[in-house]
């Protein structure tokens, strides 16, 4: 018979199992800290041992790691998701830039899709209250802020599609974006009718999402992609011309 006793399940394992389940749905992100070993143990309420136990588990299977004097927290679980050589490679080769655009428009654009129809009213709450965040920022001299707010936009509707593998896929390559390995973003938003543009899409992207329209909110993803793409087509020719303008200019003082 296929049935075996029914045995009472060690709090450690419950532990575990909450831990394991908060990184999977991205809550607990790589690099964040845990809280204390007290607090930590009240809140779930359980034992020191049982806690202790049940971190040590997470450790030893690379999902937490310790700092001496400092903590417990989330390991990188992104850092070999693209081998640094790869890494690399993407810094170095333009068509890597265009390629990664277009990945993110198949895959955010299936991800404003599923979050139109699935998110819950508090996943699109986060979304309103990052953009609301982004209209603050845009008022600032500095667009550092707006820049880095783009990120947590994207992300937030990733999460917001309930795909887990999604989630941590978007994030790997998210981190590589905020690294600046196939562009700096940065430069997206120094021009001011530029940034004005760039918050007008992302409007455009967040009032589909609160009306709950999956075919709006993936064709305004994919406009604002498209924009992107474009955008940084011309910044590169510009830089071409550039290089040649003053090849000429050279020529001409040296005559």
């Amino acid at each position: 018979m296929p049935f075996e006793p029914v045995q009472q399940e060690k709090l450690s394992h419950g532990v575990i199992r909450q831990i394991e389940g908060l990184i999977l749905r991205g809550i607990l992100r790589p690099g964040e800290r845990l809280p204390s070993e007290r607090e930590l143990s009240d809140r779930m309420g359980v034992s020191r041992p049982s806690l202790r136990e049940a971190l040590a588990d997470l450790q030893s299977r690379g999902l937490l790691t310790s700092k001496a004097g400092a903590g417990v927290f989330v390991a990188d679980v992104l850092g070999s998701a693209f081998a640094p050589a790869l890494v690399k490679l993407f810094a170095t080769h333009v068509e890597a830039v265009f390629d990664y655009i277009s990945f993110r428009r198949d895959m955010e654009g299936l991800a404003a899709e599923r979050a139109a129809r699935l998110a819950s009213d508090t996943d699109l709450a986060l979304i309103n209250t990052i953009f609301a965040k982004m209209e603050t920022a845009h008022e600032k001299r500095n667009p550092a802020d707006e820049a880095y707010l783009d990120a947590d936009f994207h992300l937030s509707i990733i999460e917001a599609s309930h795909n887990i593998i999604m989630l941590h896929m978007m994030r790997s390559m998210y981190e590589l974006l905020r690294e600046g390995v196939f562009y700096n973003r940065s430069v997206m938003f120094k021009q001011r009718t530029t940034r004005d543009t760039l918050l007008d899409q992302h409007r455009a992207i967040n009032d589909a999402l609160q009306a709950r329209n999956p075919a709006g909110a993936r064709a305004a993803v994919e406009a604002h992609l498209d924009f992107v793409e474009g955008s940084l087509a011309d910044q590169q020719k510009s830089e071409r011309n550039e290089t040649f303008a003053q090849k000429r200019l050279d020529h001409e003082v040296s005559r």
